[in-house]
């Protein structure tokens, strides 16, 4: 497959949030209609390139895997397709989330991180629905408890908790900043 690129942005060795950041960046200097090929090793990437474009108006293209980069590529829509882009306005800070978790409270721990993140480190009777799985795995969140969104930054959860609300779930949370500043217990997983 052979797809020309009107630019190509490296985003190699960089960890969510860092390769969309880059990109909405490197976007705006591309007219409507141009093509990026965004080339990343994080895993994650995919799914949340693709949330990302969803959610902002452009086009999310596809991704093609070579060795260990990843190259997405992305079509920069014109001014009448773009969105502008939101956040889920339901979110709770990390301490108050880990409080909750210490006191036993029964709270539904949604980790939407890859597979392989939540493998070495993640909260204790979490449940891993990564990102890129999320549409297809719905049937899993119960839609009358309080759902609480984690990924590593805050930024996946985000995206996944847009599309929880859109979906009718009313009791979703984003914690913020995520499982990088997290300081309760934690659980390893063994693939």
């Amino acid at each position: 497959m052979s797809i020309k690129a009107n630019e190509i942005l490296d985003a190699k060795g960089l960890a969510c949030p860092m390769p969309i950041v880059k990109t909405k960046k490197a976007l705006k200097d591309l007219a409507p209609g141009q093509v990026i090929e965004v080339q990343a090793t994080d895993k994650g990437s995919t799914a949340d390139i693709k949330a990302w474009a969803q959610s902002t108006g452009h086009q999310y293209l596809g991704t093609v895997e070579e060795g260990e980069v990843l190259h997405h590529y992305l079509r920069k829509a014109n001014e009448e397709e773009t969105k502008e882009e939101t956040k889920h306005d339901d979110v709770i800070g990390l301490e108050e989330f880990q409080k909750k978790v210490e006191d036993g409270e029964a709270v539904s721990i949604v980790d939407v991180r890859e597979p392989a993140e939540y493998a070495f480190g993640h909260i204790p009777g979490s449940v891993n629905i990564p990102l890129g799985e999320f549409d297809d795995r719905l049937e899993e969140i119960n839609k009358d408890s309080d759902v609480y969104l984690i990924c590593r930054t805050g930024s996946r959860s985000d995206l996944a908790a847009q599309k929880l609300s859109s979906k009718g779930y009313e009791q979703v949370k984003n914690v913020v900043p995520g499982m990088s500043e997290w300081q309760g217990p934690t659980e390893q997983t063994n693939q």
